[in-house]
């Protein structure tokens, strides 16, 4: 692969994290370069690698998802490169945080997962952040796959009933 397009590629992962008002996971960045066919998963995946490296962004990872953040020596770098992205790249780049940009407002700020912890139990872990901290931690354990798969379902379209029931409670 030419250093060129790789230098491309970093840039318009650089352009997207700075665009966007919350962390971008990486899933949410492949979405948006594979779906156009710039390059492929493998070439991706090399370049957030080398973006890691050369700290021009950072990986956070909450309840199992990595999402990336660009770093002050990022920005810097896309001031002085940036301008190698096409400016259709770049408007298409645009449109689509756009057109998502709820969608990743959300995916961002309530993250429900569960994993695995013995024999017949699982843990849920659900979270909730708000301006990048997080304002409710919960793990539940639970007997099956099923309900732990339920209560992350529920907590992505509850949560905020859930939040303001748990503060009306300890607030009496």
């Amino acid at each position: 692969m030419s250093s060129r397009y790789l230098t491309l590629y970093k840039m318009i992962v650089l352009y997207m994290l700075k665009r966007c008002e919350v962390p971008l996971s990486k899933s949410q960045i492949y979405d948006f370069i594979l779906e156009k066919e710039y390059t492929t998963f493998l070439t991706l995946q090399e370049v957030f690698a080398e973006l890691v490296s050369s700290e021009l962004i950072v990986e956070k990872t909450v309840v199992n998802r990595t999402f990336l953040e660009i770093t002050a020596e990022g920005e810097e770098t896309l001031k002085f490169f940036g301008d190698r992205i096409n400016p259709a790249i770049k408007q298409q780049a645009d449109e689509f945080l756009k057109a998502n940009s709820l969608k990743f407002r959300n995916e961002s700020s309530i993250v429900g997962d569960y994993s695995k912890t013995g024999d017949k139990e699982y843990t849920t872990h659900l979270v909730a952040i708000e301006n990048g901290k997080s304002i409710i931690d919960i793990a539940i354990p639970v007997p099956t796959e099923e309900i732990a798969q339920a209560i992350c379902d529920k907590w992505q379209k509850k949560n905020e009933e859930i939040y303001r029931y748990l503060i009306d409670e300890l607030m009496m």
